[in-house]
C-alpha cells in the first residue's frame, strides 16, 4: 500500500509529529511505501522520493512576508500546487492528513480531489485530529487572555475568535483565523474527507457538532510504548515519609540514577494551558515536598525560581523513562481540553501514577482510584490537596503501581493494525 503523510512540520516538533514518525516507520516496516509532505525545514528528517516541500512559514518570528500572511494562511496555491506533484509521483492509495491548517491549509484536500478527477483514482482520504482546529480557529477551545476554557465556535460562531483575540493575541490575526473557519464551512471542505480519526471520546464529541463530520468520526486512544526491561524502576518499598530535602537525593548529583519515591514529576511543556502557573503555586504551598521538572517552554523561568522544584530541562530517551519510573507520582495540571496526551499514558506504562486535571481526554487515560487520580482544572487548593495526600500516602502510590502493570495500552504494533484496517476500508465505509 502507498500512503502518503502529510503534516506541516516534518521535524520533532510535538505530538503530532512523534505519532506520524513512529506510526509511519511501523507500516513501513510491513512493507507499505510510505513518504511525507509539508514544509521545507532544516531540521526536516522524513520526505518524499522528489523531494518536493512548502516554503518554511514561522509566524512567531516575524519572517513571514507580512502582505502575503493573510492569503496563506487561508488558502495555500503553493502548498496544492507541490501536493500535486507528489501526488503524481507517488500515486498514493492514502492520503493520511495530520496538523495542516495555517502553515499547508486545507488547500492539500483539494490537491487530492483534484488529483483523483485527472487521474481516474480513488484515494482514501483519512484525518487525524490532533487538536480542536477545525470547530475551533485557534485550536485550543480556550481564550488565551483569561485562560477560560470557551465554546462560542462549536457551533459555527466563529466570530468569538476576532472578538476574543484568540489567536497570538492579535486582533488581525484572529480575524483572519475568523475568515478562514468561515470559508471552509461554507465550502463543506472538511466534509471531503473519508475518515476523521479522533484520539479521545471528548474529541469526537466536540468534532461530531459539526454535521458535517459526525458521520465521519472514529475514536481510537493514541498508542504507546511499552517500556524496555532497562528502563524499569526496581521494585523498592516507599517508607512514609521517604523522599524529603532535594529532589532525587546524593544520587541525583551523582549522575541521575533515580532513587524510587524521592519526588514529584512534572514534565511536558512550561506553558500557561499545561497548567504550569497553577502547579508552581502548588510547589510553593508544599515546600517539604521536592520536585522535579522535565521540559522547556516560555514559564521556565519562574519554574526554575521555586526552591523546592528541580529543573532538568529538555530530557529524552532513556534518561526521561528512568526519571518517570522513579518518580513517587508524576502530575499533568493541564487547563486547556487536552486530546490524548502521550505522556499521561507514558507516566502508567512506567508503574508511575499521575495526578491529571480533569479536562478534555486526560481523564479517559486514568483509572482514577486505580492507577492515579484527578482533581478540579486550574483549582490550585484541589490540586495542593491531592498532591500532599497522595504523598503522605506512600503504600497507596505502590498499589496504584500495581495497578498500573494491568494498563492495555494500544503499542504501535496494535494500533498499526487498526490504521491499516482504517485504511483498507474503501471510501465509502464498506
Amino acid at each position: 500500500m502507498k500512503i502518503l503523510m502529510v503534516n506541516k512540520f516534518l521535524y520533532p516538533n510535538g505530538g503530532s509529529e512523534t505519532y506520524i514518525f513512529q506510526l509511519g516507520e511501523e507500516l513501513q516496516k510491513r512493507g507499505h511505501d510510505v513518504q511525507y509532505f509539508g514544509m521545507e525545514h532544516e531540521g526536516r528528517i522524513v520526505g518524499n522520493r522528489i523531494g518536493c516541500y512548502t516554503s518554511d512559514m514561522d509566524f512567531h518570528t516575524g519572517k513571514l512576508q507580512k502582505l502575503l500572511y493573510p492569503f496563506k494562511i487561508i488558502y495555500s496555491f503553493e502548498a496544492k500546487r507541490k501536493m500535486g506533484r507528489v501526488l503524481r509521483d507517488m500515486n498514493p492509495d492514502v492520503v493520511h492528513l495530520n496538523n495542516i491548517n495555517f502553515q499547508l491549509t486545507p488547500s492539500v484536500i483539494y490537491a487530492v480531489r483534484a488529483y483523483e478527477k485527472k487521474s481516474g483514482r480513488r484515494v482514501k482520504l483519512v484525518y487525524t485530529a490532533h487538536d480542536y482546529q477545525w470547530v475551533c480557529p485557534n485550536h485550543m477551545m480556550r481564550i488565551p487572555s483569561t485562560g477560560k476554557i470557551c465554546f462560542a465556535c462549536r457551533d459555527g460562531y466563529f466570530g468569538a475568535c476576532s472578538k476574543n483575540r484568540c489567536i497570538h493575541n492579535s486582533r488581525v490575526k484572529s480575524l483572519l483565523g475568523t475568515i478562514e473557519a468561515k470559508y471552509y464551512m461554507r465550502r463543506r471542505t472538511y466534509g471531503m474527507v473519508d475518515v476523521i480519526i479522533c484520539p479521545s471520546e471528548f474529541m469526537k464529541r466536540q468534532l461530531d457538532t459539526n454535521p458535517l463530520l459526525e458521520e465521519k468520526t472514529v475514536m481510537m486512544h493514541n498508542f504507546v510504548q511499552r517500556p524496555e526491561k532497562a528502563a524499569e524502576r526496581e521494585d523498592v518499598k516507599m517508607p512514609d515519609g521517604a523522599g524529603g530535602g532535594k529532589p532525587g537525593g546524593a544520587a541525583a548529583e551523582k549522575g541521575g540514577t533515580e532513587k524510587a519515591g524521592d519526588y514529584v514529576l512534572y514534565f511536558g511543556r512550561f506553558s500557561a494551558e499545561k497548567g504550569i502557573a497553577t502547579l508552581l503555586k502548588a510547589c510553593e504551598a508544599l515546600p517539604d515536598i521536592p520536585f522535579v521538572f522535565a521540559g522547556t517552554g516560555p514559564l521556565e523561568e519562574q519554574a526554575s525560581k521555586v526552591k523546592n522544584v528541580e529543573n532538568r530541562g529538555f530530557v529524552t530517551g532513556e534518561a526521561l523513562h528512568r526519571l518517570i519510573a522513579g518518580a513517587r507520582f508524576s502530575v499533568y495540571p493541564s487547563e486547556w481540553y487536552e486530546n490524548c496526551p502521550f505522556s499521561v499514558m507514558e507516566s502508567q506504562m512506567y508503574g508511575t501514577p499521575v495526578l491529571v486535571s480533569d479536562l478534555g481526554g486526560a481523564p479517559e487515560l486514568v483509572q482514577a482510584g486505580r492507577t492515579g487520580e484527578l482533581f478540579r482544572g486550574g483549582d490550585v487548593e484541589e490540586l495542593t490537596a491531592h498532591i500532599r495526600e497522595l504523598w503522605e500516602q506512600p503504600e497507596v502510590c505502590l498499589a496504584y503501581r500495581e495497578n498500573c502493570k494491568e494498563i492495555k495500552f494500544d503499542t504501535i504494533g496494535e494500533y498499526c493494525d487498526k490504521i491499516v484496517n482504517v485504511y483498507n476500508e474503501s471510501p465509502d465505509g464498506n
